[in-house]
């Protein structure tokens, strides 16, 4: 979280430095923020890459956990979702429920 917070920090500081100095340069209205958005953004490319690839790697970690949970509680009702058929299959053709 707290590597996150840094780089969007770090973002939003860049695209502010940038509108400053274009504005100082001359740039207004839409061309300012529309060269603003686009500078601070090859800024970050280049200079904030350690701090999103970190950030990547923990968003990754987090979605395997959060799949794997999911995989298996998928399968859990899957194996429901089957026992009912079998039971409703049963009960149409007039067979008793097997006991379990």
């Amino acid at each position: 979280m707290r590597t996150a917070f840094a780089y969007t920090t770090a973002r939003i500081l860049m695209f502010g430095c940038s509108v400053m100095l274009l504005y100082v340069a001359g740039a207004r209205g839409l061309l300012l923020l529309g060269l603003g958005l686009f500078i601070s953004a090859i800024l970050s490319y280049v200079l904030l890459n350690k701090q999103r690839q970190l950030i990547a790697e923990r968003l990754n970690g987090r979605l395997g956990k959060v799949s794997k949970k999911a995989t298996g509680k998928a399968t859990e009702f899957r194996a429901r979702l089957e026992e009912g058929s079998k039971a409703e299959d049963a009960e149409e053709r007039g067979e008793e429920e097997p006991v379990r």
